[in-house]
């Protein structure tokens, strides 16, 4: 097995080594080493093996993370923070790196543990929104001094709201699964938006916006939280840091945790924007970022949240268009039934656009 073969060329505690899965991710595997020291409780570490169809230069993704997490200690420590349990912690391999390259040419790495946190799935309350917000709001400030021309593009144009309408457009042209005519009140709807989408690509050409460190999946459950505080203790899941916009992260962050249903739901009356929700995140997130972010970005952070639900949408439509090859499916139409909660979602953003700008603005 690659993973005990892994285990062996990292700097561990002395002691019993043991091995098991960890968690629920869908992209890397994963496993959390316990070594038993004869202490009260075993020395952990995280262990993953990057999944390199997904990220096609792995190594690259690991010179990102060590860039990334190097910045952030110096930045913490300066802070008078735990650098040990505010940012992850890269273990030296035997050879001196942060990788190794097992016998079948797959990349390992491995990360300490960062005990006595948990994780949260969904944020079923405004307050751990707002946890969440000032966890990445935090994130990014103490990135600002990161020159992004450093980093690796993890993924290519992975939030990029043009280049995502154009494979749309191409998913339409090729019809593939021939059900472009089950389609037409939602291609209309992608289409009427073909100027909107290239909003915040124009404002960083214009030099209104900086390209920026940015995390690219800010899912709630990619934050630790203290066990006992609950409060956000270290942004996570680093392989998608890579340069980017503040308002996509944002955006992304509304997307996902703002919406009054399930991302499948096939009751579109059921969706809307939570401005509750969306008030505590903002909150959240500018009282750590605020002062970090440029005035216009700051405004423009209402159109991120519209544009990153309306390129969720595009990307579904073009995959149910595709015959539903990227994201799995549970059932016929599932990806039409995702597209189609997205673009409610945005009509709610729109309907609520002067409260959003307004909250954004007393934050």
């Amino acid at each position: 097995m690659q993973a005990y073969e892994a285990v062996s060329h990292f700097r561990l505690a002395q002691g019993e080594v043991h091995l098991a899965p960890y968690g629920n991710g869908h992209i890397n595997d994963t496993y959390c080493v316990s070594v038993d020291t004869g202490a009260a409780r075993p020395v952990r570490y995280i262990l993953q093996r990057v999944n390199a169809y997904v990220f096609s230069d792995p190594y690259g993704v690991l010179e990102n993370i060590e860039r990334v997490t190097a910045h952030l200690r110096r930045v913490i420590e300066a802070e008078g923070g735990d650098p040990q349990r505010e940012t992850l912690t890269l273990i030296e391999t035997l050879e001196q790196g942060h990788g190794y390259t097992d016998s079948t040419g797959q990349l390992w790495r491995m990360y300490a543990f960062i005990e006595d946190t948990i994780s949260r799935d969904l944020p079923d309350t405004p307050e751990l929104f707002a946890r969440s917000g000032e966890a990445f709001g935090r994130f990014q400030r103490r990135l600002e001094g990161l020159d992004a021309g450093q980093l690796h593009e993890s993924i290519r144009d992975f939030h990029n709201t043009p280049v995502r309408y154009r494979q749309l457009m191409e998913a339409v042209r090729r019809n593939e699964a021939g059900r472009l005519g089950e389609v037409g009140p939602e291609l209309a709807f992608c289409m009427g938006y073909g100027e909107q989408v290239q909003a915040l690509v124009r404002a960083l050409q214009a030099g209104e916006i900086p390209l920026r460190v940015t995390h690219n999946d800010t899912k709630l459950n990619n934050v630790l939280l203290d066990a006992q505080t609950g409060k956000g203790v270290c942004v996570i899941d680093l392989d998608t840091v890579m340069p980017g916009l503040a308002a996509y992260d944002f955006g992304d962050s509304i997307r996902f945790g703002a919406n009054t249903a399930a991302e499948d739901e096939r009751d579109l009356a059921k969706i809307s924007l939570s401005l509750p929700m969306f008030e505590a995140y903002t909150r959240g997130y500018l009282g750590e970022a605020g002062q970090a972010l440029w005035p216009r970005e700051r405004e423009l952070l209402p159109m991120g949240a519209k544009l990153m639900t309306l390129e969720c949408g595009m990307r579904f439509l073009a995959d149910y268009l595709n015959g539903d090859k990227y994201f799995k499916v549970h059932r016929e139409g599932h990806n039409l039934d995702r597209a189609r909660t997205q673009f409610a979602l945005v009509r709610s953003m729109e309907e609520n656009w002067d409260a959003m700008t307004e909250i954004v603005r007393k934050a």
